[in-house]
């Protein structure tokens, strides 16, 4: 019980893996882009749905920063040291 009080105290975890996906919206209509985000080594799950062009500039994000940290309270990703 006390364990899990303390997960939900928890307001920022690091981003510890990314899947990213795109599915088909029918013919001839724009798919749509997302990323799940795998905080904490699995602790929690967060699926994000930028547009196609938030997207690119969220990969170089991904890849320049050091470490991603996401805020589950305000849905805030933070990019630590990026280069």
């Amino acid at each position: 019980m006390a364990e899990q009080q303390s997960e939900q105290t928890v307001k920022v975890r690091r981003v510890t893996d990314i899947h990213s996906n795109w599915s088909s919206q029918g013919p001839l209509e724009p798919g749509k882009f997302s990323y799940q985000l795998v905080l904490d080594d699995g602790a929690e799950e967060v699926l994000i749905m930028p547009t196609a062009e938030d997207g690119k500039l969220l990969r170089d994000l991904l890849h320049d920063a050091d470490a991603v940290y996401w805020d589950t309270e305000r849905e805030i990703m933070t990019f630590g040291n990026v280069e």
